[in-house]
């Protein structure tokens, strides 16, 4: 596969605050729209690697004629996990981002971040921008307001007029995109898990993994804000069983791991404790687990 696979170095700078990650699938004017919001709305100079899937839309001749830009190319859709991981030697930066080529980074998106990195005073953290999305699907963690949901109806002036009133307050269990976390850390751990391949399930297993290296400070931070238009490339593929694939390697389930140990969607409260998990869980857990093996 690696031979396949091209890389293109075209920043000139030694160093940037921030390397953004976007994997993209033939998803052009979402890539588009994605990008120039980070050029337009970036309080940092910042990095962006693409990594182009196929590209056969137009992407790849797109992104080769941006200044500025890194890229990487493959032929063939290598999915989320081994996208992300064979960027690493492009990035200039001691942060890494990972961002959906779906959303839209609104103005100062980047120095909330760098404030709270700053509060920190340490490498060992994940932090995440907080999600604006058109439709209420449950998720705790996100600001629900309709700004479009797609392209053809992105009210992107209301939007820009509007987000200084879409700020919340921030919340425990950082592991959606966009997400930060320092190259230490993501050395440590060794970037995303492939057996998640092409990628479901590989947000909350990058979170578990880093709390299994002693990570405990995990928050959402509500001033950093993008606007999602939610799964334009996920709903595309053939998706692997992340689910299943999380609770075989980790032995609880990935909404045990959410609610219990990050607290996803709950007031941040400080770093995260060890669980104790009741009886009727622990059980739960375990039939669920067997269950899994029977389908």
């Amino acid at each position: 596969m690696v031979d396949r696979i091209k890389k293109f170095q075209k920043t000139t700078k030694a160093d940037y605050k921030f390397a953004l990650l976007i994997p993209t699938w033939n998803n052009l004017d979402y890539l588009k729209l994605c990008v120039n919001s980070i050029r337009k709305n970036s309080f940092y100079e910042v990095q962006i690697i693409v990594i182009v899937n196929e590209g056969t839309d137009g992407t790849l001749q797109w992104v080769a004629k941006q200044n500025e830009l890194d890229y990487v190319y493959s032929e063939e859709n290598i999915g989320i996990c081994f996208a992300l991981n064979i960027s690493r030697s492009l990035i200039k930066s001691e942060y890494i981002v990972y961002v959906n080529d779906d959303m839209y980074l609104l103005p100062g998106w980047d120095r909330e971040l760098d404030k709270e990195i700053s509060n920190i005073g340490t490498k060992s953290f994940m932090l995440s921008s907080t999600m604006i999305e058109p439709i209420d699907t449950g998720n705790k963690s996100v600001v629900v307001k309709n700004y479009g949901t797609g392209l053809n109806d992105f009210n992107e002036e209301q939007l820009l007029k509007d987000r200084h009133s879409l700020a919340r307050d921030d919340w425990s269990g950082s592991s959606w995109p966009p997400n930060v976390v320092h190259v230490d850390i993501w050395d440590l751990v060794g970037g995303l898990s492939i057996e998640f391949s092409p990628g479901m399930g590989s947000d909350p297993d990058f979170a578990k993994k880093l709390y299994e290296a002693g990570v405990r400070y995990f928050k959402g931070v509500g001033s950093s804000l993008v606007y999602h238009f939610g799964s334009k490339s996920t709903g595309r593929i053939r998706k692997n069983n992340g689910r299943d694939i999380f609770m075989h390697k980790w032995g609880i389930t990935q909404s045990t791991f959410n609610k219990k140990c990050l607290q996803r969607g709950e007031p941040f409260n400080g770093e995260v404790k060890m669980p104790v998990l009741s009886l009727f869980e622990r059980l739960t857990n375990k039939m669920k687990i067997i269950l899994s093996y029977l389908k």
